[in-house]
């Protein structure tokens, strides 16, 4: 008994030493400590580096910094900076580049302007030292960025600008703090310059050149591999990040960098982004907030009055100088007050960048260690403050998207719409469903429904479970991107005549359908599925040939004819398309006339639409292929039509699906089918009409059908 309880005694010795202990505290602590702290409205990030403090060597002394919190709290620094670079809206980052360029500045400058004469006038420290400590006060790290994540406004423009500011001004500050070492170790000559000048041309060729390339090229050849696809992108990350250390800055910007770059191939809404962010939110990246608390001393405010000066003093430079950048901002493009709190909030938190200045000036002797406690406590304050600005920040831009959504409704637009995804064959209903996922709203409470009709004859029942079990798998890979699917299976006399019903029974706004070729005796004698389905429905429907996936692509080009912007369902396929750009980071180029052009930049302007797009006046629909000059092999090419009685239809319309068919085989084709009534109105005008003539009509073809076939058979 003595034995075992020495045992126990030897386990539970502090700071604990068995991986397995240590690890089951770690992640106790990541589950319960944002539980506790929501009850008294505490961020849970802050409960992170709470929790670290309380646990590290300055506190409890429960864990020490070992090699293993190492790894996983550099994991966990590079995992933020990833997803930030990832989640990037690089349309709205173009359209508003001047923006981050100008906040990138003054959250430079400011602080810096303000820290020198600081450190240098009032706290007497040499010329290195007050630079170094003030390009400091100019960094900053988006530990509040899982906040803003998590609230659903990461594609708000503030965030774009202060994303794009966090890398110019981190990378400004790094290159100073390589120059002020260059300069202390007499190092700063020529060669150092041309050193440093070419190592980043050469990083910067090898991440925005050579790995996109083989990231398309391995995300084409292994598009079945999913699992590959997240081993893959981590060891982009940190090859990177390495990549990054070598030319002679931090790994954080490497991984920043490699967000940029893989940023076009990974869609906001895809699988592979659920992973990543859930993997990382789940567990790197509390990791790394718990392990920049364990650095938090707070003792060393009781080491003297010049520590709790110094401390004080950082704190409230590095806050202020981050305050006036995000009100200056404001100030010039007219932001809203929630907007600068949030753009304060993301750029005030101190912890990544800000150690590795600080601990690399220290370990050279540059800085003392009153610098280097004061920093720590600072990392403290401004993580605990940014989190607190964020998240009330994040809630009020929440509140004002959801009321103006609710203010300005869009004619056409659906709110809770319903997307019925038919299925024919198995092996391309994975890009199809992809295409219903990218285009989904989030906030729709319906499920992607994906249907298969199945034969009236003997083996219906067993038809139906066999349809519904093949099916079962794509509910799973729609669950990997946190979209709800369900199955439908259902007997019908054909497929048409199936999609027609269910589509009414669901109430689907939306139908998206595989592209067919028209061929056969049968399909010319009784008319075409597609055509049953846009005759028996005023769906808005989407005719889709997915000939590469979808991540590869690079523009969307569309064919709009005229008076389509007096559709009912105008304002529903062309955000959807636009929805599709974004999700791509894609521009759109369109072909229509002035009336429409105008249109489209009104509907984009209401809507807030931040997609990059061209136009080029088109009328000549009669000689419709000349357009053939204008499409390239990685377009995805969409052509708007019509249904017979529409506004916007011409018999022009009619043949040429077959036309794109035939001229544009080895491209991405997509045929839109506007909805041209008000769903109201379409139900109450065909209530009293009855199917059943109908049905019973088509039991007695295919009978005669049968009987056709079975005599052939015969002779």
């Amino acid at each position: 008994m003595n034995e075992v309880f020495a045992h126990l005694l030897h386990e539970f010795e502090l700071p604990l030493k068995s991986p397995v202990l240590v690890f089951s505290l770690i992640l106790f602590i990541i589950l319960l400590s944002p539980i506790l702290l929501r009850k008294i409205n505490i961020p849970g990030i802050i409960g992170l580096i709470i929790a670290g403090v309380i646990i590290g060597p300055h506190g409890l002394f429960l864990l020490e910094k070992n090699s293993a919190i190492d790894l996983f709290s550099t994991i966990g620094l590079l995992y933020i900076m990833f997803i930030a670079g990832l989640e990037l809206d690089l349309n709205e980052f173009k359209s508003h580049r001047n923006k981050s360029f100008l906040f990138g500045f003054f959250t430079f400058i400011i602080p810096l302007g303000i820290g020198f004469p600081v450190c240098h006038y009032l706290l007497n420290y040499d010329l290195n030292a007050s630079i170094l400590t003030a390009s400091m006060f100019a960094t900053h790290t988006l530990v509040a960025y899982p906040i803003v994540s998590k609230f659903g406004v990461s594609k708000n423009q503030a965030v774009a600008i202060t994303v794009g500011g966090t890398i110019l001004t981190d990378t400004a500050v790094l290159i100073i703090l390589a120059v002020i070492m260059g300069n202390s170790q007499g190092n700063l000559n020529q060669e150092f310059w041309i050193r440093m000048g070419l190592s980043l041309a050469i990083f910067t060729a090898i991440m925005f050149i050579v790995i996109p390339r083989i990231a398309k090229w391995f995300f084409r050849k292994l598009e079945s591999e999913k699992h590959s696809h997240y081993i893959f992108v981590l060891s982009v990350v940190f090859f990177a990040a390495f990549l990054a250390e070598v030319a002679g800055v931090e790994a954080i910007i490497g991984a920043f960098v490699a967000g940029l770059a893989l940023n076009r191939l990974i869609p906001h809404s895809s699988a592979l982004m659920n992973r990543i962010e859930f993997i990382g939110n789940s567990l790197f990246i509390p990791f790394f907030l718990i392990s920049v608390g364990m650095l938090v001393d707070v003792r060393v405010l009781l080491n003297g009055p010049m520590a709790l000066i110094i401390a004080g003093t950082l704190s409230v430079v590095a806050l202020t100088g981050k305050w006036l950048a995000a009100w200056l901002t404001q100030l010039i493009f007219r932001f809203s007050g929630a907007q600068r709190q949030l753009i304060f909030g993301l750029s005030g938190a101190h912890a990544a960048a800000t150690l590795a200045v600080i601990l690399v000036g220290y370990r050279a002797g540059i800085l003392d260690e009153n610098i280097l406690n004061g920093t720590i406590i600072l990392i403290l304050i401004t993580c605990v403050v940014a989190s607190f600005a964020t998240e009330r920040a994040a809630k009020k831009i929440l509140v004002e998207t959801e009321n103006d959504s609710n203010g300005n409704a869009i004619p056409g637009a659906v709110q809770n719409e319903h997307i019925l995804l038919p299925i024919s064959e198995l092996a391309s209903m994975e890009k199809l469903l992809d295409f219903a996922i990218y285009i989904k709203d989030k906030k729709s409470a319906n499920p992607v429904s994906i249907l298969s009709v199945v034969s009236d004859n003997n083996e219906a029942e067993m038809n139906v479970l066999k349809a519904k079990n093949k099916l079962e798998e794509f509910v799973k890979m729609a669950s990997g991107s946190e979209t709800k699917a369900n199955v439908i299976a259902t007997i019908d006399h054909n497929t048409a005549s199936g999609i027609t019903r269910i589509s009414k029974e669901i109430m689907a706004d939306i139908i998206v359908l595989e592209w067919h070729k028209r061929s056969g005796f049968i399909d010319k004698l009784f008319g075409e599925q597609l055509d049953t389905i846009l005759n028996n429905t005023d769906k808005t429907t989407y005719v889709c040939h997915l000939a590469k996936p979808l991540v590869l692509h690079k523009r969307m080009v569309l064919a709009i004819p005229s008076l389509a912007e007096h559709e009912n369902g105008f304002s529903l396929w062309l955000l959807k398309l636009a929805k599709l750009a974004q999700e791509l980071s894609i521009p759109m180029h369109l072909f229509c006339n002035e009336a429409t052009e105008k249109a489209v930049k009104k509907l984009f302007s209401r809507t807030k639409t931040a997609v990059p797009n061209s136009y080029t006046q088109f009328n000549d629909w009669d000689d419709f292929l000349i357009l053939s000059r204008e499409i390239h092999d990685y377009d995805i090419f969409v052509l708007i039509s019509a249904r017979k009685g529409a506004t916007s239809y011409t018999s022009v319309l009619e043949n040429l699906p077959k036309k794109l068919e035939k001229h544009f085989a080895s491209n991405t084709r997509i045929v839109v089918y506007p909805q041209q009534f008000d769903n109201s109105l379409l139900a109450e005008a065909y209530h009293d009409i009855s199917t059943e003539p109908i049905s019973k009509g088509i039991e007695v073809v295919q009978k005669i059908g049968k009987e056709i076939g079975s005599l052939l058979k015969k002779q």
